[in-house]
């Protein structure tokens, strides 16, 4: 397998439209058109490949939690179907089944109602609805910090 940092320079050559930095974490940002690699991880080769996935998809964002999963699902395909042959990386099943994990528990954990803990529903950006107790809840962004769930006032 290639080092990380000749992979990089051939993405630059082989994708000029987007820029690939150097960074303490993965992601993919359509604004700048950046993908920000973290070469200290492992599984780095993988990681750059998902997130190239990102922007070679057109993946901008999303409005409710559960197409964030879908999003991710098909940059970990795409990178393994489309991209890993072409740069000689191997992308275990284990290592996406893996990062897929990190937002299943992400998203069950904002569906969680913190009442009763039955699974409630996304109704808006960040608001949930029990479907069990009708207990509503706002939740924070929370990909990169703690989980935080706040009760709505109800009437």
């Amino acid at each position: 397998m290639p080092s990380i940092h000749s992979t990089i320079k051939r993405l630059r050559l082989d994708f000029p439209e987007f820029q690939f930095k150097l960074a303490g974490e993965y992601w993919w940002s359509a604004t700048t058109r950046t993908i920000y690699i973290d070469p200290q991880t492992e599984h780095n080769q993988e990681f750059t490949l998902h997130e190239l996935s990102h922007a070679l998809l057109g993946h901008k964002g999303y409005e409710r939690d559960i197409e964030l999963l879908k999003l991710e699902r098909d940059a970990w395909e795409y990178a393994k179907d489309s991209l890993a042959d072409r740069y000689g990386i191997s992308i275990d099943m284990d290592i996406i089944q893996d990062n897929l994990d990190t937002y299943r528990q992400w998203l069950h954990a904002r569906s969680s109602c913190p009442k009763c803990e039955a699974i409630g529903v996304q109704t808006r950006d960040s608001l949930y609805r029990c479907v069990s107790c009708g207990h509503g809840w706002r939740v924070n962004e929370a990909r990169l910090c703690a989980l935080r769930r706040y009760s709505l006032q109800t009437k």
